[in-house]
């Protein structure tokens, strides 16, 4: 049987409404015997949150068994102050850390949704106070940098954008803690007792999902629904080892390929 890192948004659903199978197809992995974990690079709720709103979905999910960015940060800025400009929701994720408004040891950059809140949190104000403290010796740290997002009234831009703003201006790399990092997948390897090699990754975007896993070793899955377009995977410079439908068509096709 596989161990099987899931996508969350694009995979199981877009804008709450899942995806048509995923909820059947989740079941029969696990009756199948698969080992699996959802990871995911939602930065607009915390884990409790999003387990709720999956379960009144339809599926089968525990809390602990989510990985979100929240959690990477909260291991990694362990007892660091912390300037965060994040959506209120993931806050219950931000423990361990000091948030305060000045005098940082790091400044986290993390997502955007639909809300008014993008436009609070990612004010003037607060880049050039996120700027100054940068400026001042803060780590810039981001939960994820992703160009854009897909919604069921489609794209929507992502904090990618605010991160590139701030490395360019301040001349300072950010430190990426969701995916397509690393330390991210090998988290949730390591929480499922597996090996890279033996590890499927299932996703729906090219550089966060399938690029980052295969850079570790993992073997991948892309689904042709959320952010997928059959133009980037014409460009893409990293080929996954499989290609399905939707999340739907996946217990089949690893009967037939592992």
């Amino acid at each position: 049987m596989a161990a099987i890192l899931l996508d969350v948004d694009g995979v199981l659903h877009v804008s709450g409404e899942p995806i048509p199978g995923a909820v059947d197809a989740v079941r029969r992995l696990r009756a199948d015997g698969h080992r699996i974990r959802f990871v995911t690079n939602s930065t607009t709720m915390s884990r409790r949150q999003l387990g709720e709103r999956l379960r009144a979905r339809g599926f089968a999910i525990a809390d602990e068994e989510l990985q979100t960015t929240g959690d990477v940060a909260s291991r990694v800025l362990a007892g660091k102050r912390v300037l965060a400009l994040t959506m209120p929701g993931i806050l219950d994720d931000l423990t361990g850390m000091h948030l305060i408004g000045m005098n940082a040891d790091a400044v986290l950059v993390g997502g955007a949704d639909e809300t008014e809140e993008p436009g609070r949190i990612f004010s003037w104000l607060n880049l050039n106070r996120a700027f100054l403290e940068l400026l001042a010796g803060a780590e810039l740290y981001c939960l994820h940098r992703n160009r854009w997002w897909q919604t069921a009234d489609g794209p929507r831009l992502d904090a990618g954008a605010i991160v590139a703003g701030l490395e360019y201006a301040s001349d300072i790399e950010a430190i990426v803690l969701g995916k397509p990092s690393p330390a991210y997948f090998q988290a949730a390897i390591d929480a499922i007792d597996s090996d890279p090699e033996l590890t499927w990754v299932v996703g729906d975007d090219l550089e966060g999902d399938i690029a980052g896993a295969q850079a570790i070793g993992m073997r991948t899955v892309l689904v042709r629904t959320g952010k997928f377009r059959p133009d980037d995977l014409e460009q893409a410079s990293v080929s996954p080892d499989g290609i399905v439908s939707s999340i739907a068509q996946l217990p089949e096709w690893l009967e037939r390929n592992r």
